[in-house]
């Protein structure tokens, strides 16, 4: 998406962390922190936490740091850790993969399910068992080879081993099996939501966290009866026991604590910072808790009291920069804002009265800093990011959450107006730095306003659509793209007499004030932010970095060492360039960027390949892309977390290259789905959010 406007960016290089120019590589900084940890584990002294998108992080300091440990693990959307002696096993949504060095090296332990989605991991006794989007694998060779079993029900998101019972959590409910796996029966009865997202035992008592709640058998799964009191029912996303202690980390409540075997539930979230809890496991005496954004916690008084646990796990979604006052500034997906005063050797959290941590936008005009949230609105800081207040006054709420504002996605400055664009109702301006806003919509359809800037005395618009001119400041819009054939428009940048627009098919270049455009290419790459710098343009895109010194004439990639390679924000300053990525931010001097070999986009595949849509999470529609080495068959479905079919979305044969498909969720409730795409031999899947 577009963030900041490109005059208000300055940056910082990491002086001793960026190599020299023989070396010609991105560097990661040391943050911002966060991202969401789906499990924990333990060997030895050693702490393990799995990161969606960012693999395995290992923790030898109780938790305090982390750092990546994730040579050979070629799917690093880890779902889920289990340990089995000194082997410590990883469930992707690639395969299973193991480490017999505490994760120092990962070697697939694929034969049988290769490309399968990993749920959840158990050990009992010799065998390793792995839930799946299809039902449950078995291994007694520690994962050399797996034999597929019931338990009759797709999608087991939760397994757990008490003695001599092995139960399934599922999406039809929970399943018994008293012979490590290889047989499966219904224990059922009683469930009032069969969606099983997490189990876990106390004593006598079995516990299963549902979609509606907590739920309770005293008898192995035999029956069951609701455990609910003193709670909202919400879905129930973790569970973790230790003694009289039960804890429940829920989606939209924090964590929920019982001391009397869920009868009653009480809030324990003091310095949790995050809603969504998606997992919770007991190391020892101390309690942790992975979030949907915020990264891992720690508490040491059972819940007591949290306090961040986040240090090294930098596998942060990073959608914006900006520089104010103290430092650098980084607006992330889940994790609000960051800021670092050391060049980022060291980040910490600035979000003093910020209460969505979901930022799109960041943005400075003089002493003020700017933030544009997913569904808080606008949020305004006057001290270098120590507090935040609300600068709403005017702005809509969202078409699906009234509850909450309609998405803030990117800021300009025309005249002596602050230019606001949003995700359904277009354009917003206001002459009092954001305290009230008047809406400047006239003329722009559809309403989705990604990118906005300023070119000579005009103003334009990237949209869904297409580009939108105004040339009163944001009052009235006018249509302006003719031979643009790629919407959405993500991205625009200006210089002089030259417009450009990034967009899901390369980037276009106007010369005529956005009357038509020729395609300057990058085609078929996602370009999600463009920034210009003495005459030389840079794109990021959804494969990497690229630079053009001719002003969009030719382009050379510019990546080496950019192991994220899907690129959201670009920020310049002197001599150095930041990018922002799902693994937080990376930086690289700019004289390195002009020597690299160009790299040609329309070359055919060298394989088959899925990529993660995007956006994600998304409302309402997003993209998907895959790509084919040969012309094939392909099928690409969605379906729900029951595994039944919501829409087929390609159903025939297609050429080699590279495909791009929108899905609109329109029709579908919130939530989480998957889409697999089917290619010959070839087929993968991968799990994307519809979030209203």
């Amino acid at each position: 998406m577009k963030t900041i406007l490109l005059a208000s960016l300055s940056f910082v290089i990491l002086l001793g962390s960026i190599p020299s120019e023989s070396q010609a590589q991105w560097v990661q900084t040391n943050g911002p922190y966060g991202g969401l940890v789906g499990s924990f584990a333990s060997i030895g002294t050693n702490l393990f936490a799995g990161a969606s998108l960012g693999g395995v992080f290992r923790s030898t300091d109780g938790g305090a740091t982390w750092t990546a440990a994730n040579s050979g693990l070629t799917n690093t959307n880890v779902c889920a850790l289990a340990v089995s002696g000194d082997i410590l096993f990883a469930g992707t949504e690639g395969g299973v993969y193991c480490s017999t060095d505490s994760g120092a090296s990962w070697q697939a332990a694929n034969a049988g399910f290769t490309g399968t989605i990993i749920l959840s991991l158990a050990v009992s006794g010799s065998t390793i068992i792995a839930g799946t989007q299809g039902g449950v694998a078995c291994s007694s060779d520690r994962g050399a080879t797996w034999t597929l079993t019931g338990p009759g029900s797709p999608y087991v998101n939760a397994l757990l081993v008490r003695g001599t019972y092995l139960f399934a959590g599922t999406s039809g409910g929970v399943y018994l099996s008293t012979d490590n796996g290889v047989s499966w029966a219904p224990a059922n009865s009683g469930m009032t939501n069969a969606y099983v997202r997490s189990l876990a035992g106390s004593g006598a008592n079995l516990f299963a966290g549902t979609d509606g709640g907590v739920l309770r058998s005293t008898d192995n799964g035999t029956t069951w009866a609701g455990a609910n009191a003193g709670f909202t029912r919400t879905s129930i996303l973790s569970l973790a026991a230790n003694g009289t202690h039960l804890f429940a980390g829920t989606r939209t409540g924090g964590v929920i604590h019982s001391t009397d075997d869920g009868a009653t539930w009480n809030p324990a979230n003091n310095g949790l910072t995050r809603s969504a809890v998606s997992s919770l496991a007991f190391i020892g005496p101390d309690l942790f808790a992975g979030t949907e954004g915020a990264g891992a916690f720690h508490s040491t008084d059972n819940g007591a009291t949290w306090t961040a646990a986040s240090t090294g796990l930098t596998y942060l979604r990073v959608r914006s920069f900006a520089v104010c006052g103290a430092g650098l500034f980084a607006g992330t997906w889940g994790g609000g804002v960051f800021i670092s005063t050391d060049n980022g050797a060291r980040w910490t959290v600035a979000n003093n009265g910020l209460t969505d941590a979901d930022i799109f936008v960041l943005a400075v005009n003089g002493t003020t800093l700017l933030a544009g949230t997913a569904a808080g609105g606008v949020f305004r800081s006057t001290d270098d990011g120590r507090n935040w207040t609300a600068a709403n006054g005017g702005l809509p709420h969202g078409i699906y959450d009234t509850t909450g504002y309609d998405a803030m996605l990117c800021f300009a400055w025309s005249g002596q107006r602050l230019v606001l664009g949003t995700y359904f109702h277009g354009v917003f301006f206001s002459t009092d730095d954001g305290s009230t806003w008047t809406p400047s919509a006239s003329g722009l359809t559809p309403a989705l306003v990604n990118a906005l800037t300023v070119s000579g005395t005009d103003l334009f618009a990237g949209a869904d659509g297409g580009a939108f001119r105004s040339t009163d400041d944001g009052t009235t819009w006018s249509a302006a793209w003719t031979g643009l054939t790629n919407p959405p428009v993500m991205s625009l940048a200006a210089s002089g007499s030259h417009l450009f627009a990034g967009t899901y098919g390369g980037v276009f270049l106007s010369t005529d004030s956005g009357a038509h455009w020729t395609g300057t290419g990058l085609s078929p790459a996602w370009v999600n932010s463009l920034r210009l710098t003495d005459g030389n343009l840079f794109a990021g895109t959804d494969r990497g970095v690229f630079v053009s010194t001719d002003l969009g004439t030719t382009w050379n990639a510019a990546s080496v060492g950019l192991t994220a390679t899907f690129v959201f924000s670009l920020g310049i300053s002197g001599g150095s360039l930041f990018v922002g990525t799902n693994s937080g931010a990376w930086g690289r001097p700019l004289q390195e960027m002009f020597t690299s070999i160009p790299v040609p986009l329309t070359a055919i595949p060298s394989r088959f390949s899925l990529q993660q849509n995007y956006p994600n999470p998304f409302n309402p529609s997003t993209s998907i892309r895959y790509s084919l080495q040969v012309r094939s068959h392909v099928t690409l479905s969605v379906f729900n977390t029951l595994g039944q079919l919501v829409s087929t979305l390609v159903n025939g044969s297609e050429e080699a290259g590279y495909h791009d498909v929108r899905f609109d969720a329109s029709g579908l409730a919130s939530g989480a789905y998957f889409y697999r795409l089917q290619a010959r031999d070839f087929v993968q899947s991968k799990k994307l959010i519809v979030l209203r």
